[in-house]
């Protein structure tokens, strides 16, 4: 994976009366990578999204797919891609099969009908108009369309969102099959165990500002692992050896740290030394869950203490404006 399909290079995207939904966005995806964008409601991802598929013009910075402005260049760059939108909007009295043939129509190379509908797992429901699928077999539809032209580069935005597991798990597997012929993919998502089965690397968003990037062990090795177990009625806490800096919620215990392998060596040697049964232990690395959720922590932490300081700024020149004036 040598090739860069995609570089973004200081994006930004404002709206109208000056709000700013994607502030200096810098990231690159390579041929035959799956790329996921992460983040809360409102951090950007789709706004990002749209500005790869040529939806619309940056505000600031540079995007480019296959070397090409996918705005100004659309007509070059958009039939070598797939995009599956967050809702796909087709006609809703129209059979899955007719739909499919109407948006073959207009794509260049479009796969057939039949062969599009059994990889996404819709064979069976083509004569089934679209307004009687599941909301998880409406999904399967968009991405069939999305896979319609066998696109070099595949946008997903949120692309298992109302699936059963069975439906996410097959989704899965067809993304990775397309990985492995050479397709390039970038998704969005919020199932964050999604991004962890699928991204080869990830970027997390938060208010417009990409704050981490890397592959999935890499953001979650930025978070300590843990060690939970529970002692038995007696054995106080305070017993543990000081080095494992263990916090304790009655009887139940857990360890936050940075050395996985040997402090649970530690543990385990002091319990049998000890002659003490941990029950319930459980011991591992961070998942990108906690990654995600500690970095919007702490992000809405910051704002809050920002503002507050802001406030008190505010308060203060307020105070001196008004000695100011008592003193003229």
């Amino acid at each position: 994976m040598t090739d860069t399909v995609i570089d973004v290079q200081g994006l930004r995207r404002g709206y109208a009366g000056g709000f700013e939904a994607v502030r200096g966005v810098s990231f690159s995806v390579a041929r035959g990578e799956i790329f996921a964008l992460l983040g809360t409601n409102g951090a950007g991802k789709t706004s990002t999204v749209e500005l790869l598929e040529g939806l619309a013009a940056p505000t600031g910075g540079q995007v480019r797919v296959f070397g090409l402005d996918p705005y100004t260049r659309r007509a070059e760059v958009r039939p070598r891609t797939g995009v599956m939108l967050q809702e796909g909007g087709f006609p809703s009295d129209l059979t899955v099969a007719e739909t499919v043939r109407m948006w073959a129509g207009v794509t260049t190379g479009a796969r057939p009908a039949a062969e599009v509908l059994g990889l996404v797992g819709l064979a069976a429901r083509a004569s089934v108009r679209v307004k009687q699928l599941s909301g998880g077999e409406r999904r399967r539809l968009d991405l069939a369309m999305a896979l319609l032209g066998r696109p070099e580069v595949l946008f997903l935005d949120e692309p298992t969102t109302g699936m059963d597991p069975e439906g996410r798990r097959d989704t899965w597997a067809l993304v990775r099959e397309l990985r492995a012929q050479g397709t390039t993919v970038l998704l969005t998502t919020h199932y964050l165990e999604e991004a962890e089965e699928l991204a080869d690397r990830l970027a997390i968003l938060h208010e417009g500002e990409l704050v981490l990037s890397g592959t999935p062990a890499e953001v979650t090795a930025t978070r300590p692992a843990r060690i939970r177990f529970t002692l038995p009625a007696g054995v106080p806490a305070a017993r543990l050896p000081l080095a494992l800096h263990a916090a304790a919620y009655g009887q139940r215990v857990e360890i936050r740290t940075e050395r996985l392998q040997a402090d649970l060596t530690a543990l385990l040697r002091w319990a049998h030394d000890a002659g003490v049964e941990l029950a319930g232990l459980d011991a591992r690395s961070a998942s990108l869950e906690e990654a995600f959720l500690e970095i919007a922590q702490n992000r809405r932490t910051a704002g809050i203490e920002a503002d507050a300081g802001a406030r008190t700024d505010s308060r203060t020149d307020s105070r001196t404006d008004d000695m100011m004036v008592g003193t003229r």
